[in-house]
Order: structure tokens, then sequence, then C-alpha cells
């Protein structure tokens, strides 16, 4: 009773404690928001900000073929390390990373940035697995939403400075073709920053609730056991109905980033929509949180509702990408857009780029609320999203070779279209069979909601 009914306690203790869910999401927020989401502002520009494409492409592929491996093996990772260890090490391959492409911009060598990505890989997949664990376990039943979307605006806060760092640093530059030095260096920065963040996270078992419960009183697993478990994801049904939503959920990126942003604008204008493509998110991950937690009372239904709109919203987004690829292929590129000089062509493939971003909140956001919706404690959930993380890196190491491989643009939209389309009557099956639905009154409903809305004011 006092885990659905946090703020009902007279003596209720403080949302702003150092030990509360609310502080420590806001915490693992602020480390992806300087390290992913710095990366994302990286990978955003095309091609890593270089001209050619093909050593980011390259080192993309390394990254997401590792991260598939320790992102299905996080889960178990984080289980035996806790979330310090496994954030720390996991936030400390991003620097290097950014730092592989201040080496390439000098020596033009693809080995070294090659290797910095599959390094990443190997972090990325630990600080992932960590932070579904945290976002998903730490809140209660009725905040899973509402905490989720808040991580994803902080998170993505990162991607709309990261988007600022390469506008203004290459504003004069309109004709250049590749980032500055000072633009990789800049990420470094606040990716180290990061590194340091990770260190201020508590494990679940230390922080408390409002109500005074624990979040999970944990026992560190071992090797033996978290093999065994992680092995048992790929034969539960559950995680199943997830893999086609897993393995879209990034294989868009290579499309989006490289074939319309890295395509259609010179290098300036990328950096500014990049700012809105993450600002885009922020809004994506607000509106779809508000509607799984508060549209109804039973749990079912807000995830019935939350898939159908990101669904019917889905299909007018990639249906404008279709209209916008007709006007172009990759024989066939038009004149570079800019965002001063280009006037009213630039306005569309801007719309159109700013609703991807858009679409992407929502949809990963929503998948997340499903997983977190499947269980309550850490151990389960870091692996459910450490299995997620994993399948979706699989995808997108496939998505970047497809591009290395000179797949036309058009058939790259059309697999990206069909795949998240799969996702959503499977979604809606997981729903009906995998999730509990919770038997609240109409009166606890009102009251819940007005409280949940008070946590985050």
């Amino acid at each position: 009773m006092g885990l659905e009914r946090e703020e009902e306690e007279p003596t209720k203790m403080s949302k702003l404690r150092y030990n509360s869910p609310l502080i420590q999401v806001i915490l693992i927020g602020l480390v992806c928001f300087c390290c992913p989401g710095m990366f994302n502002a990286l990978s955003g520009m095309g091609g890593g900000g270089q001209v050619d494409h093909t050593a980011a492409n390259n080192a993309n592929t390394a990254l997401y073929t590792t991260f598939a491996m320790f992102g299905i093996l996080g889960g178990g990772i984080y289980n035996i390390l806790g979330p310090r260890l496994t954030l720390l090490a996991g936030c400390s391959t991003y620097v290097l990373y950014a730092g592989s492409f201040v080496n390439y911009n000098h020596h033009h060598s693809q080995g070294f940035v090659i290797a910095a990505g599959a390094l990443l890989g190997v972090g990325a997949g630990l600080l992932w697995a960590g932070q579904g664990a945290i976002m998903t376990s730490y809140p209660t039943t009725k905040r899973k939403g509402s905490y989720i979307s808040m991580f994803w605006s902080i998170f993505n806060m990162g991607g709309v400075i990261g988007g600022l760092i390469p506008f203004i640093l290459n504003y004069n530059r309109a004709e250049a073709s590749s980032v500055n030095d000072g633009t990789y260096i800049g990420f470094m920065c606040f990716m180290g920053v990061g590194v340091l963040l990770s260190l201020c996270i508590l494990p679940p078992n230390e922080v408390i609730r409002n109500d005074g419960s624990v979040c999970a009183h944990i026992k560190y697993s071992n090797v033996t056991t978290e093999l065994a478990e992680i092995l048992k994801l790929f034969l539960n049904w559950k995680m199943l109905l997830i893999v086609p939503a897993a393995w879209g959920s990034s294989f868009f990126y290579t499309y989006q980033f490289n074939n319309v942003n890295g395509e259609l604008f010179n290098l300036r204008t990328r950096g500014f929509n990049n700012v809105f493509y993450w600002g885009a998110q922020m809004l994506g991950s607000i509106g779809i949180g508000y509607l799984m937690d508060f549209s109804f009372q039973s749990r079912r239904k807000r995830g019935y509702l939350g898939i159908m709109v990101v669904a019917l919203l889905g299909t007018a987004i990639w249906g404008g990408g279709l209209a916008n690829q007709l006007r172009y292929s990759r024989n066939n590129v038009p004149e570079k857009l800019d965002f001063k000089d280009s006037g009213a062509a630039y306005a569309g493939p801007f719309l159109l780029y700013f609703s991807f971003g858009l679409l992407d909140a929502m949809f990963q956001s929503m998948v997340y609320w499903v997983i977190g919706a499947l269980a309550d404690d850490s151990e389960t959930l870091s692996r459910y999203s450490g299995f997620y993380k994993g399948v979706q890196s699989a995808g997108a190491a496939v998505a970047w070779q497809i591009d290395v491989h000179s797949v036309s643009y058009l058939n790259q939209l059309i697999v990206n279209w069909v795949l998240t389309t799969v996702s959503y009557p499977l979604l809606l099956l997981l729903i009906m069979f995998g999730v509990k639905d919770e038997s609240v009154n109409g009166e606890q409903f009102l009251e819940d909601k007005n409280d949940r809305l008070s946590s985050l004011s």
C-alpha cells in the first residue's frame, strides 16, 4: 500500500533528498546528458562531422556490434558490480571516442576511430543497462511514465546543447565539410563531467521512497547466476515480443542522421537542425509520459492508448519521409540547404527532421514504459533493459553497414517504416497478456494524479 501511495503518509519525506528516487533519476539523466547526449549530437551531424562518412560508419558498426553483446550482458554485470562501477566504466569510453575524431582530423587513420568505437560499445552496453534498471525500478508503479519522460528530457537536452557546439564553432564556416578540433574537444569536456557524475549514483538498497520504503533489497549476484538468467531471456516470450521494437528503435538513426540531415544540409545547418531534433525529443517524451501515466485509471488502457497514438503519428511521419525521399536519391543529391540562405526550400526537410526526433522519443519512451510495467525489481529490469539495448544495438550495427554498402535511401526508409509498424501490434499483445492491471478507485486515481504532477513541479 505504501508503494502505491507515496505521498499519502502524514510524515512524508522530502522529494529533494539525495537518496530519493527523483534525485537519483535526475542524476542518471545528467550522466546521460553528458555522455550519450553528446554522442548523439556528434552522430547527428552525419558521419561524425566528417565529409567522408566511411570512418564514422565503420566505427559505428564496431560500436553497435560490441554494444549488442554487452547490452545483453550489461544487466548481469550491473547486478554483480552495482551502479557506480558499472556506470563509471561505461562513461569513460565516451571521452575516448570523441578524442579519436581529433586524431582523425589530423591523420585520417580509421583504425583508432574504429577501435574507440568498439570500446565505446562495451561502455555503452554497461551504461544503458544501468540506466534502464535505475529509470524503471526506482520510481513507483504509478510514476514510471513521468520519470521516464523526465529522464528523456534531461538526456536529450544534451543533444540540444551538443547541437549548439558545432553550430556556434562552425557558424562562419558555411562552406566547411568537416568540423574543427574545438568541436570535438567541447564534446570531450562534457563527457568528462559525466564520468564524475556517475560516482553520485546510489545503489537501489540505499534509495528511499517518500513513504520510507527502500527501492529494492538486493544481494549482489554472481557470474553463474547472471549468465543463466540472461540465457533464459532468449526463451522469454515477453522479450521475444519486444525484439522488432528493439531492433527498429536505433535502426532508423543511420537513415535520419546520414541520409537526411547529413545529405540535405550543409555543416552549420546540421548543428542547427540537431538543436531542434533533440528538443523535439524532449517534447515527445513529456507528451507520451503524461499520456501513459495519467490518461486512464487502468494501466493496460494507458498502454493501449500510448501505443495507438505513437502508431498513428509514426505512420504520418514516415509517410512524410517517403514524400521527401522521392525528391532525391543516392545518385541524385540536391544542393545543400542552409538555414539562412535557402528560404522556403529549407522548411519542409527541417520539419521532417524535427518530426523524426519527436517520434524517436515517443517510440522509445513507450517501449521503456512497457518494459517497466513487466516487473518492479531492479535485478529483473536490468536484464530486461540490457536485452532491449542489446537487440537495439545489433539492429544499429546492421543499419550502419547497410549505408556503407550504398543501399538506396528509399529501401532504407521502407525497412525502417516496416520495422516500427510491425512492432505496434506485438507490443499491444504484450500489454494484453504480460501487464497486470491495478485496482484503483476513481478518488484515489485523481489524488495520485495530483500528487504525481506536484512531484515534478
